[in-house]
């Protein structure tokens, strides 16, 4: 088997079909992306979102997981915001806990994991926001100004 990146269509069917989502390696600070993507997560969709941080106790006022082991339930999409070495391990655990997809945030790649991963079941995104794909497929790129209406490249005079 060959892992070959999901179409728009399958991403969105992937989104469509999820009702939860693991953060794991979810930050408490703020300028992380993990944080904004959970920060837009929990403001702008319909899905039950868990942060995984074992050095945490909160992360935006929700309780944070020491692993996927300990959700209270196997979450449809787990994202991941680690290095790529710590991707075998978070592999194992997402495919322990049974979840459905593995989410590689922007700028995480590995072919390896992801033919290990669709060997076992998981569909696989990788390099890819989900934040950004969720708001493209829900009208939301507006949000935090992916889209601010402005359609000219010319400076403003003013």
């Amino acid at each position: 088997m060959t892992w070959a990146p999901p179409s728009a269509r399958d991403r969105l069917g992937i989104l469509t079909s999820s009702r939860s989502v693991a953060i794991v390696g979810a930050s408490n600070n703020p300028s992380r992306a993990s944080y904004f993507v959970g920060t837009y997560l929990l403001a702008s969709s319909d899905f039950t979102v868990w942060f995984v941080n074992p050095r945490e106790e909160t992360i935006l006022g929700h309780v944070a997981y020491g692993s996927l082991a300990d959700l209270p339930e196997a979450p449809d999409i787990v994202v991941v915001f680690r290095k790529p070495s710590d991707l075998p391990e978070v592999l194992d655990e997402a495919l322990a806990c049974n979840a459905k997809t593995l989410w590689l945030q922007l700028g995480i790649e590995d072919p390896d994991i992801a033919e290990r991963a669709s060997e076992g079941g998981l569909n696989v995104v990788m390099n890819r926001c989900i934040k950004i794909e969720h708001a493209r497929f829900h009208g939301g790129l507006h949000l935090a100004g992916f889209n601010t209406g402005v359609i000219s490249s010319r400076r403003s005079l003013a």
